[in-house]
């Protein structure tokens, strides 16, 4: 083949050939790490032969209500995160988009701003905010509210706001985003025709506000899901999460298989959870 042929092969398939890379990264990062989860997940070692052999124990290991239980609390932990972050979130990201003509750029940078920090660093910083010498503590004592300091560390309480303060700016963003999208002669034309604010906000804005709010709320219940850092400092581990699980059967007992089987099995549940929300979302929108 010819030089020039070669070249106007390249040029006609360009899209093609630039998208190698990123499939070739997402095979050997995503897809084989996955396919090695799958297959260690059907074998369980013999105590005879010590040899694998396949077979679906693994599974039939967690249909008992402990283990749905862990991962119910690791749902309700997602969903009450989620719902949450847009209930404050959506305030704030109104605010600028709608409402903020000058420096905006600069409420932009702070709210991108705790996406340079760490958030194993950000959840040690609410040890000095709940401990019992924490600035929460202090205030009340000072103020006289409380004569003893409250114990807010190591609690469900604790895991609940640092997640939710942690997430909230992965659902700002996506709001902001749908919101400044959003024309204003429609806000006219639904106060002109004699809506209250109430009602073009609820018939105008959110709706069209809607695939913002179905991007942050998934931005956020995903990950939420599978949160382990901060349920392991600030819980102090007196519940045990569905990623504090997994964590137990891969690096403490060291029980590949079961780990791998119980990863696919709450994997494949919050996944189904979120088609379901989904689902409802595109409902509504249509």
């Amino acid at each position: 083949m010819k030089k020039e042929d070669l070249r106007a092969l390249f040029e006609k398939n360009m899209q093609f050939f630039m998208s190698i890379p990123a499939f070739v990264w997402i095979m050997i990062f995503f897809y084989v790490p996955l396919m090695t989860i799958l297959g260690r997940s059907f074998f369980v070692r013999s105590r005879v032969t010590f040899v694998p052999s396949p077979s679906l124990e693994n599974y039939a290991t967690f249909f008992d209500c402990t283990y749905f239980t862990i991962i119910n609390r690791s749902l309700l932990l997602a969903l009450i995160t989620a719902v949450a972050c847009l209930l404050i979130a959506y305030p704030v990201a109104y605010f600028i988009a709608r409402h903020v003509k000058t420096g905006k750029n600069i409420l932009l940078f702070l709210v991108m701003l705790p996406f340079s920090v760490n958030m194993l660093i950000q959840a040690y910083s609410w040890f000095f905010m709940l401990g019992k010498t924490g600035i929460i503590n202090t205030l009340l004592l000072n103020l006289g509210i409380i004569s003893q300091p409250l114990h807010l560390l190591n609690t469900s309480g604790a895991v609940y706001v640092c997640v939710i303060y942690c997430y909230v700016p992965f659902m700002i963003l996506p709001l902001y985003t749908a919101l400044e999208k959003i024309d204003a002669r429609f806000i006219e034309a639904s106060l002109d025709l004699g809506a209250n604010w109430l009602q073009t906000f609820g018939r105008v804005i959110i709706p069209l506000s809607l695939p913002g709010i179905s991007t942050g709320f998934f931005l956020v219940f995903i990950p939420a899901f599978g949160e382990f850092v901060i349920p392991a400092l600030l819980g102090g581990g007196k519940q045990m999460y569905a990623s504090s699980l997994i964590s137990y059967y891969f690096l403490t007992t060291r029980n590949l298989a079961l780990g791998s089987a119980f990863t696919l099995l709450s994997s494949a549940i919050v996944l189904f959870v979120a088609y379901v929300i989904y689902s409802w979302l595109k409902k509504i929108r249509s």
